[in-house]
This record gives structure tokens, sequence and C-alpha cells, in this order.
């Protein structure tokens, strides 16, 4: 199978900051760009990456706001996230290159096209959106609700239907049989990826989503000059119907109608293939985080890191938490099935030996020789850390925030009573504060294995 690789890299700002952008890599030769829909992030290419690799060096960036990528500093525009876009492959040291867009990852790309011709070859884009004024009406300030983190965690309830409904209906609000789509699903595993991405995004999500959804729809003249561009959508896309609203187009440009998601697939490809290439390039990522691949035979994936390489000591998180805050003169890692690291491949192990052969792994390929173990939980690791599959109605996301509000109360925290009782820090149970522990906690796949293996020290 193609390995997917990860990187963050950092793009100057006009006040001499910089903005984090993560990205996904995978294959070799000529660079091809992919910018993912709103409010999804790079992972969503993934199969596609896999795929197109025998083809290309995918690179996927997370558009500022969404994943792991900062976002944009001000109130943006569309014009901002296509500028966004052009800085970052400038960052990357892209020359001009194909890409590859669907939905609003086709509106940045269009408009970065009109914006910046010489730095793309061509595009292919999975549905353009042509909205009417009407359309636009209905959508208004609904479709875009503030997105914040509740002390009780009621907004995780209206976040799981919200995903889960937007199958059903479109726009997702507009609860009636005239707006019911023909792919409505109930899939779990669909709907829990969706709002793990919003939940990283935040309220972020509006700043990215709505600048799409405003953005002027004006195609290029018919006597422009511009790139190649081909649009095609498939039976079931909301945005089929839009094709029939692009109207006249440069001569370099087309449109065009096809049966399934992976008809519009082979479309693209070969489209994007039959384009000029550049030459393959390795892209350029920061020094102070990433990704480094280990293969200890109980374990073959990609840990995440963050700090300094050269410190010499390497700090290591409790089950249930990820990497924070990296103290000066450290550098701290996700533990598999934790934070951002990939997972076992099998069930996690409860002994410790296989986790120490990560650490070490690890720590051989910084040169580490400092390494700090966190604390072992106080309480039964069954209890400390229940089962957090996805179900159908969401509970698992209530699961969660009950768990990391309790957790500052009492220790452990299913044990309830004044002997648990523990002092705490208000600031710790406000919402923003609990919303980081509560994706920590669901993405600690491996939470209650790590438990135990410590236990076996």
């Amino acid at each position: 199978m193609t390995r997917i690789t990860r990187h963050y890299v950092d793009v100057p700002l006009p006040d001499g900051q910089r903005r984090r952008v993560h990205y996904r890599m995978a294959g070799s030769g000529p660079p091809l760009l992919m910018v993912h829909q709103s409010p999804r992030n790079s992972g969503e290419y993934a199969p596609l990456m896999e795929r197109w690799a025998d083809h290309f060096t995918c690179i996927a960036p997370d558009t500022p706001g969404f994943g792991q990528s900062d976002p944009l500093p001000d109130i943006a525009d569309i014009n901002d996230f296509a500028d966004a876009l052009v800085d970052l492959m400038d960052a990357l040291g892209l020359p001009a290159c194909p890409a590859y867009g669907f939905h609003s990852g086709g509106i940045i790309l269009v408009t970065a096209l009109k914006r910046y011709p010489e730095r793309f070859t061509g595009l292919a884009i999975g549905g353009y959106a042509i909205w009417t004024p009407q359309e636009m009406a209905v959508f208004g300030q609904s479709y875009l609700p503030p997105f914040q983190p509740s002390a009780y965690g009621e907004h995780l309830v209206w976040l799981w239907n919200r995903i889960l409904e937007q199958s059903w209906f479109f726009p997702w609000f507009d609860v009636r049989d005239a707006a019911r789509l023909p792919g409505a699903h109930a899939d779990v595993a669909r709907v829990d990826m969706a709002v793990r991405e919003m939940l990283d995004a935040g309220d972020a999500y509006r700043a990215g989503y709505g600048a799409v959804l405003r953005a002027a729809r004006d195609i290029p003249p018919p006597d422009a000059a511009t790139p190649p561009v081909l649009i095609s959508a498939y039976d079931g896309d909301p945005l089929q119907t839009h094709i029939d609203r692009l109207g006249d187009m440069p001569a370099l440009w087309r449109a065009q109608k096809c049966a399934t998601p992976a008809d519009h697939q082979a479309l693209s490809l070969d489209f994007l293939r039959a384009l000029p290439q550049a030459a393959a390039v390795t892209p350029v990522q920061t020094a102070d985080a990433g990704f480094v691949g280990i293969d200890t035979g109980d374990f073959c994936g990609l840990i995440h890191w963050r700090g300094d390489p050269g410190a010499g000591v390497l700090r290591l998180h409790a089950p249930g938490e990820e990497l924070a805050a990296v103290p000066p003169a450290a550098l701290a890692i996700d533990l598999p099935g934790h934070g951002l690291s990939d997972g076992w491949a099998g069930a996690a192990p409860t002994l410790w030996a296989p986790w120490q052969k990560v650490i070490d792994a690890v720590a051989g390929h910084f040169g580490i020789g400092d390494i700090r173990l966190p604390d072992t939980p106080k309480g039964d690791p069954a209890l400390l850390f229940p089962d957090l599959s996805p179900d159908r109605y969401g509970t698992h996301l209530i699961r969660a925030w009950q768990i990391v509000r309790a957790r500052h109360f009492f220790v452990p925290h299913h044990a309830v009573g004044a002997a648990q009782a523990i002092a705490f820090d208000p600031v710790h149970i406000t919402p923003d504060y609990l919303a980081r522990e509560h994706r920590a906690l669901l993405r600690a796949t491996a939470a209650r294995a790590l438990c135990e293996a410590l236990n076996t020290r």
C-alpha cells in the first residue's frame, strides 16, 4: 500500500509572523496539489492519494482553519484563501503544477487560477456551485451558525445531528421532502469522521466555509486565456445540476456530467495526467514539528512529534491525553493510538515492552537519552477509559465530555464521593479547555491499553 506521510510547513505573513500549515503527501513524480472541501480536511483525500500516487506526488494541505492548519489571522474572503494557497505553494517550493479540488476546494482553486494563472497548468474540479439569489437567501446565516463548546456538552448533540442529516437534506436544515437527497445514509464511521473534523476546526469553520459560499461565481469569459479546466459532477452530487448553470466558458474549459464518483475520479485523473507536468520536488517542512515513521515489528506507522529535536529530553503524555505545550529544551510525542499518531495495527498491547520499543525507536531517531515517563492514572483502567467507539446516535461524544469534566472534580473520575473529591482550577472546566481535552480523549483509542501497560512496568 502507498504510504501517506504528514508534515508541517510555516508560511510567512506580512507582519513577520508565520502561519503553520499541515499537509499530507504520497507518491513520487510530478507534483499534484489537492484542495479539500469545507468543513473537511486533507484526510478526506487519503484513499484518492493512495491511488493517484502511482502518477503524481500528491500534496494535500489542510486549508486555513481546518484540520491542523492555523486559521488566517484576519476575517477573510475567498481571495484571501486563494492568496493563502499560492503563498503555501511558495513556502513548499512548488512550481506551476496541476491541481484537483472538490466542491469548495474547487472554488478556492478556480479563484486562485483567476488571480495567478501562471501558477497552475490546469485544474480538475469536482462540482462547481453556481447559486441562484433565491438559494443564497435560503442559506443566509442558517447554514453557518456559531459553533462554540458549551459547559455540559450540549453542542455535541447539535453537531452529531447536523452532520448526520446533511446527507438527508440539502441544505441540512431544510427539512422538507422537496429537499431530500438521494444518497441519505447513517454510516457511523463517515459521520464520526466529519464530526471530528468539525471539532478540530471549531468556530473557525465559519470563516473558511463562509468564504466559499459568499465567493463570486464569475467564470472567465469565453475569450479569456487561462490554463485548461475540467468540471465534472456525478449522479447524486447536489452540484450536478449546476453544470447546466455554467454558461459559456473559455476555450480550454469543459464541463461533464457522469454517473458515479469513480467515473468523476477517472475523468479527473485522465485530464490531470494530460496536462503539462512539473519536475518532481521535495516540499519544505518545519524543523520543530512533524511525523516520524517507526517500524518496531509490533508497530508500524507515523508518530507525531513537536519540540526541539536536539534537546536530549523526550516527554511522554499520560493515557488518554496527547502532547500539549512543549517546555523549552524538550521534545514531546503522541504515543501510538493517541493524538495525531497512528494507531496499532491490531489490538493495542497491554504489556509495556511493545510501547517501550516504540519510545526507544523515537528516542534513537532523535538521539535522545533522557526519557520522561508519565504518571500512571489511579483507578481501574476499564472504568477510567470505557469504550468510546462511535455509535449511531453519537452518545460516545457525550460520554467522553462527561469523563473529561468529572476528572477535574474526582480521582478517579468514576468514583464520585467526598473521599474522591480534589481541588480544581476553574480555568480547567471552561468549555474551551474541556473541548481540547475532549478531542484528545476521543483520539485516544489506545488509552486503556496504555494504562494497563504502565501498570506492568
